[in-house]
């Protein structure tokens, strides 16, 4: 009877273990960032070729709005995160919109812009998209984000500094020019899930590709 007892016991751990395993894997999957998840993330849309008979729609380009944003963006590269007006923000918040983008969840150290350590791969693959010759030599938005907890100051400036510190990371590990690098903060003021403000998905970096490399390589 005791032998039964103990070999019942030594299966339930065997498989509590088993079980464990399983789940801290698929963990580890879910939070992890490929560099092609990125890559394929910030690719331009593909443009139709346009050809003298269609018979389908063709969407056509504001030649004197994408003069404006060219300009805005233009504007923008080298610029500090701090000096960076609330009209100045919301303008990039508008011309965004359309473009290629990906939210990453990035960890930083509590009330810290530090990546954290569990968040450096993403980081890390996000660097290497970046210099990936399919997007090296754009233009990037990063732009910070927070949850609900704080004050609007509190969060706009925690905001701006974690913008800040995945840049820094970039172009000290990466070698990515600065100036193709143009940070802002949004504090709590874009809040992925509004309905759940606290939410760690609101949480995060969103990277979008402009789309401009005659632009950035000048």
């Amino acid at each position: 009877m005791l032998e039964i007892f103990k070999t019942r016991s030594l299966v339930a751990i065997v498989s509590l273990l088993m079980i464990g395993a399983a789940l801290s894997i698929g963990v580890a999957k879910a939070d992890d960032v490929t560099e092609d998840q990125i890559l394929r993330a910030l690719a331009p849309a593909k443009k139709p070729l346009t050809r003298g008979l269609s018979t389908g729609p063709q969407t056509q380009t504001d030649p004197a709005a994408a003069a404006a944003e060219g300009q805005l963006i233009q504007s923008l590269r080298n610029r500090p995160t701090r000096s960076l007006s609330a009209i100045e923000r919301e303008e990039i918040a508008t011309i965004v919109k359309d473009k290629p983008k990906i939210d990453l969840e990035i960890n930083f150290d509590y009330n810290s812009a530090n990546i954290s350590n569990r968040s450096l791969p993403s980081v890390q693959a996000l660097g290497r998209a970046l210099s990936n010759p399919e997007l090296k030599g754009s233009t990037f938005v990063v732009a910070g984000h927070t949850d609900a907890v704080g004050s609007d100051s509190y969060n706009q400036d925690l905001s701006e500094r974690r913008a800040d510190s995945i840049k820094r990371y970039l172009v000290d590990k990466f070698a990515i020019a600065g100036s193709d690098l143009v940070t802002v903060g949004y504090g709590k003021t874009k809040l992925k899930d509004p309905a759940n403000p606290l939410s760690e998905v609101n949480r995060r970096v969103q990277v979008v590709n402009m789309e401009n490399k005659s632009t950035a390589q000048k």
